[in-house]
């Protein structure tokens, strides 16, 4: 008896367990409703006397055929879902387990017959049939129930009134997330579909729309304030600007999946968690498609190797610094300047990379003597150079400036790096290097001369070498992009503020347009082009299609939701350009490791002759006198023409002395 009393208390422990059983109130309730279902059929049958008669028997035998049910139950889980949740897969189950109990009803229905066992053969196999098929209809009744009063108890007046856009597949599934989230955020309305063949079709018993309906009056006569966009609709919708403006011209909110969520909901990866919507910003709006690089590759490259990083408080040198420590590096020295920024940098790598060796320097570049002793101590297996002066207009008015940080600078941390046998160095450059306009592009494209020159020189030491034994040497890459969205001074950070203080939103010219690339996808194509470059190379991304200023002005107007912002022309500043450019127009690119990386074929030049050109360049900006620092600049880089600058003089001049330049390309 003790031992049948334990195995019973252990099969109750596991059956009723709370990690089992965390709602059990349904198993009572779905146990009642088949034992009523069992009762109330053998009523019909025999009717009222002959269900008086036999009442003892009909409730052992409902009963017994009640606790059976927990089998199907069981197996198939039926008490484990979150009733106001249901769904079809909860209602699925319910007749899963039912199908499982009533084979095994059967089975003792008619081995009580065979046994004339007078309690419990009262019931026949067809009442036994007849009530489990009525137990499934119940419980579903009841399931269904719980979720329309959960619904109507919990409606939010203040959810907004929304339209998927996308449906089927991807809008379906946003829909049904979006209907259990509590509070509720959105009240669907129904669905923008570019299938025409559901158009004024139902789902969810929602309206289906089409994109080539009157929207703007849909949305007016259905009052709808905000629009979903569906996860798989998203690249579409980024390249629809004439249904962007449509919709945000109709008052609309727009809501997208975070990017945490988005590509993996794409993938068709299932999420158990509730889906996360923020309102979207102009970045999300940009048309783009989605870059994917082989991080893992990256990492297995930087994974237990020093890697010294210059810029590391800027916006590019601190994502990268976040992606090189995600890579599991040895150790990491990071050098910038500014010392606020820098701190910060300094806590954010205790919070989120403690386990990484991190040195933190404030200094600058141009500083060899202090840069000297820093890779002497560290001696860096790789080095990503990002620190530069990079405000066009600043960079104007201290061109001494910008060849002392952005050129000097990068030579010295160049030649340190093969001093100490750095097995890589690359270094972030610019769009305004080609064809540059400005000093801030003609310094960038200076410093890309140096380290090509650099690396070929190394090259051709090495080849000699040939036979000798083999020697290492360090390769020279170059990285060539345009803007970033969100970097410090960018333009959208600035029109933001703006319109935050009631405008004007100042834009320099109505026709300027610009590359932007999200700061992550730059940084991973920089670590990519980098880790698997061989030097010499100077990679220019793919940055998608060019953005008008104005229309982006005119768009983050628009979606901010704020009245009477006007935007004001400014005119061009000094050395900007109205489109850049990724490519010189006498250079050509061939393909590379990844579709959205190419390599530009740039004249190259003796290291030699570089080196004592820019060696003369240093000792003039040293004196501080801008005309004679930008004609040296003019004469090393003959391309660069100043546009809207008081350098143009100087453009004038070199080309009545017949446009002499003192570096001839090979």
């Amino acid at each position: 008896m003790d031992r049948e009393k334990d195995i019973f208390w252990r099969f109750s422990n596991w059956y009723f367990n709370k990690k089992v059983l965390p709602y059990w109130v349904i198993i009572p309730v779905d146990t009642a409703i088949v034992f009523l279902c069992c009762m109330f059929t053998y009523w019909v049958t025999y009717k009222s006397q002959v269900t008086f008669d036999h009442h003892e028997e009909l409730l052992v035998a409902s009963a017994f055929y009640a606790v059976i049910s927990w089998t199907g139950f069981r197996i198939f889980k039926t008490y484990s879902g979150i009733l106001r949740y249901s769904s079809f897969v909860d209602l699925l189950k319910v007749v899963y387990a039912n199908a499982v109990n009533l084979a095994l009803s059967l089975a003792f229905c008619l081995l009580f017959k065979w046994k004339e066992i007078p309690y419990l053969s009262v019931v026949t196999p067809g009442n036994i049939l007849i009530a489990f098929m009525l137990a499934t209809l119940a419980m579903w009744a009841f399931r269904i129930l719980v979720k329309l009063m959960f619904d109507v108890a919990n409606a939010d007046s203040k959810a907004m009134r929304a339209l998927v856009y996308g449906a089927l597949s991807g809008g379906v599934g946003l829909a049904k997330n979006i209907r259990t989230q509590r509070p509720a955020r959105f009240d669907i309305r129904g669905f923008i579909s570019h299938e025409t063949r559901i158009r004024n079709m139902k789902l969810l018993d929602l309206k289906v729309y089409s994109i080539e309906d009157d929207l703007a009056e849909i949305i007016k006569k259905e009052r709808i304030q905000a629009i979903l966009v569906s996860p798989s609709r998203v690249k579409d919708f980024r390249s629809n600007q004439k249904m962007q403006d449509l919709l945000i011209g109709a008052g609309c909110k727009i809501f997208m999946v975070h990017d945490a969520q988005e590509s993996a909901i794409r993938n068709g990866e299932i999420l158990d968690e509730e889906i996360r919507l923020k309102e979207v910003s102009v970045e999300d709006l940009l048309p783009r498609s989605e870059i994917r690089v082989d991080m893992k590759s990256v990492a297995d490259q930087l994974s237990g190797k020093r890697v010294l990083i210059t810029g590391s408080a800027g916006s590019i040198g601190l994502e990268i610094v976040k992606q090189v420590a995600a890579a599991g590096p040895e150790s990491m020295m990071l050098i910038d300047q500014a010392e606020t920024p820098q701190h910060d940098v300094r806590l954010m790598m205790a919070k989120d990379f403690p386990k990484v060796k991190c040195d933190v320097v404030v200094c600058s570049i141009s500083r060899r003597t202090r840069m000297e002793h820093v890779f002497e101590a560290f001696r860096p297996d790789y080095v990503f150079h990002a620190a530069a002066y990079k405000h066009v207009p600043m960079m104007e008015d201290n061109p001494s400036e910008a060849v002392l940080n952005n050129i000097y600078g990068t030579k010295i941390i160049a030649d340190l790096s093969v001093q100490y046998g750095a097995k890589k160095f690359v270094m972030i450059s610019t769009d305004k290097a080609v064809n540059p306009t400005n000093v801030m592009g003609c310094s960038k494209r200076i410093c890309e001369i140096y380290v090509q020159s650099l690396d070929r020189k190394l090259k051709l030491e090495a080849m000699s070498q040939k036979g000798k034994g083999k020697k290492e040497y360090t390769q020279f890459v170059t990285t060539r992009f345009g803007n970033v969205l969100g970097s410090n001074g960018s333009v959208i950070p600035l029109f933001r503020e703006q319109i935050r203080n009631g405008g004007p939103v100042t834009v320099t010219d109505e026709r300027i347009v610009r590359f932007f690339m999200l700061i992550p996808e730059a940084c991973k194509l920089v670590l990519e082009a980098g880790t698997k470059g061989n030097g010499g190379e100077i990679f220019v991304f793919d940055m998608g299609a060019p953005v008008k200023i104005a229309d982006l002005a005119k768009r983050m107007i628009a979606l901010s939701g704020a009245q009477g912002i006007e935007i004001k022309y400014t005119g061009l500043r000094e050395g900007e350009k109205l489109y850049e450019e990724v490519l010189n127009e006498m250079e050509n690119t061939k393909p590379t490791f990844h579709e959205k990386i190419r390599i530009a074929q740039v004249r190259e030049y003796d290291y030699e002759e570089v080196s004592k050109e820019i060696e003369e360049l240093v000792a003039l900006a040293k004196l501080y006198n801008d005309m004679d620092t930008v004609r040296k600049m003019k004469q090393i880089v003959p391309e660069y023409k100043s546009n809207n600058s008081i350098y143009e003089q100087l453009d004038k001049e070199i080309e009545a002395g017949g446009g002499y330049s003192p570096l001839k390309p090979l």
